[in-house]
C-alpha cells in the first residue's frame, strides 16, 4: 500500500508540473520555397517533385527491392523494445526483421515520410515469413511468442540494410542544426499527422550514404529511424497494442490543440499515461517531449499540408494496404489522414 501511495503522489506531481518551454519566436520559417535543406554536407529534406506519382505501396525501396526467396537467421538485435533480428536472403541482402505491434504502423509511416521528401528506411511488410536456422530461443523477452518452432512467423516488417550505408550517430530535436527551418518544422507537423508520440532522440539517426552517379562524395542524411509508435494514441499507454497501429485510438485522438495568430499547437506527442509509471524507464524517457508538437509557425504547418495534399486517395490507401491492413481498417485510417491534411490546409 505504501508503494502504491508513493506512486500516486509522484504521478500527481508530474501531472501538475508545468510543461516544457515553448519554442523561441525565431523558430519561424527561415528557408526559401523549394530550397534543399542542407547544412555542412548534411541533408534533412529534398524537394519531392513527383509526389503524385510516388508508389506508396512499395515505398522508398520500390518494387525492385522487394524481399523474396528464402531467409536465414544471422543475429539478434537487442535495441529498442520490440523483438528484432537480422536475416539474409538468397541474394546476400541483409534485412532487419521487426515483430510485434510496430511492424504494420512503421511500414505505413515510412511511406508518408518518404512521399513528402524526408529520408526513410526501405521497409516492407510480409504477412508470413519462414526463417531458416532460427535459434530455439531469442534473448528478447516475449520474442518466442511470435515465432513458431519451424521458424515461421506472421506480420513481419523487413528493413533492407543498404550496402555502403553507415549509421554515424543520432541527432537531437533540441540541438538539431536544421532547427527553425521550414523543413524541420514540417517534420514536426508530419509526426503529429501520423501520431508519432515516441520522439525521443534515440529514435533519430544520422546516416552516411554511399557515393552514387549523382554524387561524388558520400551524403550525410538526417532520418527518423524508428517510426513504429504511430497511427495509435498520442502517448504511450498501458500496452503497446493500445498505443500503436490502433484505429480506435487514432480515431479518438485530438489532432490540433490550439491555434494562435501565427502559431499552431498539436496534441502529439503528449505525456505518457500515468499507469506507465510502473515502468519508470519507459515513462521518463518519453516525458517532456510535448514541446516538439507545440508553437509551430502556421506558414510551416500549411506548407506541410500542401505537400500532403498532393497525395491521391489511392496513394494514401496504398500505404495502409502495404502493411496488410484489412479493407475496413485501411479505409478507416485513410479517412483520418485525409481529415488531418484538410485541417492543415484550412489553417
Amino acid at each position: 500500500m505504501r508503494n502504491k501511495a508513493i506512486l500516486l503522489l509522484l504521478a500527481g506531481a508530474i501531472l501538475l508540473a508545468p510543461g516544457t518551454s515553448k519554442a523561441k519566436k525565431s523558430d519561424k520559417t527561415t528557408t526559401a520555397p523549394g530550397e534543399i535543406t542542407s547544412i555542412e554536407g548534411a541533408t534533412l529534406w529534398r524537394q519531392p517533385d513527383d509526389i503524385p506519382s510516388r508508389n506508396l505501396f512499395y515505398g522508398p525501396g520500390g518494387k525492385e527491392h522487394e524481399p523474396h526467396g528464402t531467409f536465414k537467421f544471422v543475429k539478434e538485435d537487442l535495441e529498442g523494445s520490440n523483438p528484432k533480428f537480422v536475416v539474409e536472403d538468397q541474394d546476400g541482402v541483409k534485412w532487419k526483421v521487426k515483430l510485434g505491434a510496430e511492424a504494420k504502423p512503421e511500414t505505413v509511416a515510412s511511406r508518408f515520410v518518404w512521399a513528402v521528401g524526408y529520408f526513410a528506411n526501405e521497409d516492407y511488410f510480409l504477412a508470413n515469413v519462414h526463417v531458416e536456422d532460427m535459434p530455439a530461443h531469442l534473448q528478447r523477452k516475449h520474442a518466442d511468442k511470435f515465432i513458431q518452432p519451424d521458424g515461421s512467423m506472421n506480420d513481419v516488417r523487413l528493413k533492407r540494410e543498404i550496402a555502403g550505408e553507415k549509421k554515424v550517430g543520432i541527432w537531437h530535436w533540441r540541438h538539431d542544426p536544421f532547427k527553425g527551418t521550414r523543413e524541420y518544422n514540417g517534420l514536426r507537423v508530419l509526426m503529429a499527422v501520423i501520431n508519432n508520440w515516441d520522439l525521443k532522440d534515440q529514435n533519430n539517426a544520422i546516416y552516411k550514404e554511399k557515393r552514387s552517379a549523382e554524387r561524388d562524395a558520400p551524403e550525410v542524411v538526417y532520418r527518423i529511424s524508428d517510426l513504429g509508435a504511430t497511427f495509435g494514441s498520442t502517448n504511450l499507454r498501458r500496452t503497446h497494442e493500445e498505443s500503436k497501429g490502433n484505429l480506435d485510438a487514432y480515431r479518438k485522438s485530438k489532432f490540433i490543440r490550439d491555434i494562435e495568430a501565427d502559431y499552431v499547437d498539436f496534441n502529439v506527442p503528449s505525456r505518457p499515461a500515468v499507469v506507465v509509471l510502473v515502468n519508470p524507464h519507459e515513462f521518463f524517457t518519453r516525458l517532456h517531449l510535448e514541446w516538439i508538437g507545440r508553437r509551430i509557425p502556421l506558414a510551416d504547418a500549411k506548407w506541410m499540408g500542401r505537400l500532403l495534399a498532393q497525395l491521391s486517395p489511392a496513394q494514401i490507401r496504398d500505404a495502409f494496404r502495404s502493411a496488410g491492413y484489412s479493407s475496413e481498417d485501411t479505409e478507416g485510417f485513410s479517412r483520418i489522414v485525409e481529415s488531418r491534411i484538410a485541417q492543415l490546409n484550412d489553417l
